[in-house]
């Protein structure tokens, strides 16, 4: 089932915020994207389980189907069972990778209107968030099983985790000394984004990214040569995505700078941004980083301040 994209400006439906995860909150573990280590997979449901939540899952999860986790039908199943089962009280995935975007034609947007839950993942994960929030709903980048809660505080930061999906309150200053200002000033708005390829993957599409006149765009990726970050924030700003925003957070972008040392991922979002309007900062330690990730809410109003001392403040709370 597809869903029209949102048209740009106020959202089309109420923004609805989760229920925030109590102790002993079941999680569904879903794979909509890649293939996982088995290993790892065990070892995120161990740390879930340390973190006070039980985690929900059947033998689905574990099928392959060449680069992908099972077939599209399994994989939009699953999601739609945890939505569905109203003893689920959120879902987190295992990893991302590829693939998310097949199960999205698949996915009843009716589901999660009338059951919204927190919604865990990065990575090729936007492809989801997105969806999700044309549906008018928060969602969280965060750790997922592999990579990051498999390998515990020296991958993800348990703090903004629990701020962000238990407490209804503002998970507040994400403190990230390294964050520096590539254009000062100051701006709030709702921050909405993720991975940049997935973001320019998902244009002219039903699916499309799609945010609201002055937002924050938080944009993060892995691996892409500074050539290819020229290019897919070249097509961002050419469909008209890079003027509605209020101001722009970037990641740390591990593995983006040039071989030869230059040109790197900061200076080459630097050029590219060097006429953006509106607070740019770069730095923030969200998706894939290198240490610890932060989890960031998506959806909520957030403050940007680049300057001397550059900060990101998240302003409302993500769960109620």
């Amino acid at each position: 089932m597809t869903m029209p994209s949102a048209a740009h400006g106020p959202w089309r439906f109420p923004l609805r915020k989760p229920p925030a995860l109590g102790p002993g909150a079941r999680l569904a573990v879903v794979a909509p994207a890649s293939a996982f280590d088995v290993d790892a997979f065990h070892a995120g449901v161990a740390e879930l389980r340390a973190l006070g939540f039980e985690a929900s899952y059947d033998d689905s999860v574990f099928e392959r189907t060449w680069y992908v986790a099972g077939a599209s039908s399994t994989r939009a199943a699953a999601l739609e069972r945890a939505w569905r089962d109203p003893a689920i009280d959120g879902i987190i995935a295992v990893r991302g990778g590829y693939g998310s975007v097949h199960v999205l034609p698949l996915l009843s947007p009716d589901l999660p209107r009338r059951h919204p839950k927190v919604f865990i993942g990065y990575s090729d994960i936007t492809s989801l968030h997105i969806w999700l929030g044309q549906l008018g709903q928060v969602v969280f980048q965060g750790p997922m099983l592999e990579g990051r809660l498999a390998l515990g505080a020296e991958r993800y930061d348990r703090e903004t985790f629990l701020r962000a999906v238990t407490r209804p309150s503002p998970v507040g200053e994400l403190p990230a000394p390294a964050l520096e200002a590539l254009v000062r000033g100051e701006a709030a708005g709702p921050i909405f984004g993720g991975t940049l390829t997935q973001i320019a993957a998902s244009l002219g599409t039903p699916f499309a990214f799609d945010p609201p006149e002055g937002c924050v765009l938080f944009i993060e990726d892995v691996a892409e040569r500074p050539y290819r970050l020229d290019r897919l924030m070249t097509q961002l700003q050419l469909a008209g995505i890079l003027s509605r925003a209020a101001a722009i957070v970037l990641g740390t972008f591990p593995g983006c700078d040039d071989p030869c040392g230059e040109p790197t991922a900061r200076t080459t979002l630097a050029s590219v941004l060097r006429a953006f309007p509106g607070p740019v900062v770069f730095g923030l330690p969200v998706g894939h980083v290198d240490g610890p990730a932060f989890t960031l809410p998506l959806g909520v109003a957030v403050r940007v301040i680049a300057g001397e001392t550059s900060r990101v403040i998240v302003e409302e709370a993500a769960v109620v």
